[in-house]
């Protein structure tokens, strides 16, 4: 097995086993969280019916004027608490928080502050 098919075996073996145990419900919905190198992706998934809810990342037009200048980490926060504001407007406080395969420290920990300061209960 060459190292590339490993490594994104490895990739995918950790999402599983996240997503083994975190499931969203009708009451608590799925906070999902992808990273890349330069930016952060947010969405909230009710998993029962399958549809994405509402949606936040550093690419949106209306936080790039924000998002000038700064790091991934302050970023992150800062969308973290749009994925907040979205989900109060739409009726969702509670939710499950995937953090895909991704360790929960950096910019994955400074998105989960961001949305519980922005009002979603974890």
């Amino acid at each position: 097995m060459d190292k590339e098919k490993r490594i994104k075996q490895r990739k995918w073996r950790r999402k599983q086993r996240v997503r083994g145990r975190v499931f969203g419900t009708q009451d608590r919905l799925r906070l999902s969280v992808y990273r890349s190198n330069k930016h952060i992706y947010a969405q909230v998934t009710d998993d029962v019916n399958g549809h994405t809810l509402v949606q936040a990342s550093t690419l949106e037009k209306n936080l790039q004027d924000r998002l000038k200048d700064k790091t991934l980490k302050e970023k992150s926060w800062e969308v973290g608490m749009e994925i907040a504001k979205k989900c109060l407007g739409s009726g969702v406080k509670k939710v499950v928080f995937d953090k895909n395969r991704f360790a929960y420290h950096g910019c994955v920990k400074r998105l989960a502050e961001g949305a519980r300061e922005g009002g979603l209960q974890f």
